[in-house]
């Protein structure tokens, strides 16, 4: 598979990704009717949750995963790039 093949799978890998993610954002939520309206009897009363209770995960870990990811696609990164140099730069000297 050349550059330009490997560059095109990624694109089609992201532009499919990202209108997966837009039909979820786009999704209806239920629909709750206003207020006043329907039987009263048949609504549930919901009581209120605290988020950490719900099982929410606080912005300090959801920072923090985000950082530790970052760091490995880095470290990954760079790793890819140094192999293919090296394999680069065996393939020139042996020819």
């Amino acid at each position: 598979m050349n550059r330009i093949q490997r560059c095109l799978a990624v694109l089609a890998g992201l532009a499919a990704a990202l209108v997966t993610c837009t039909a979820a954002a786009a999704a209806p939520a239920t629909r709750v009717p206003p207020p006043g309206t329907g039987d009263p009897g048949n609504q549930p009363v919901l009581p209120a949750v605290h988020a950490v209770i719900a099982g929410g995960m606080p912005g300090w870990q959801i920072t923090l995963i985000a950082v530790g990811a970052a760091l490995a696609a880095a470290a990954l990164a760079v790793l890819i790039d140094r192999t293919w140099a090296a394999r680069r730069r065996a393939t020139a000297t042996a020819a």
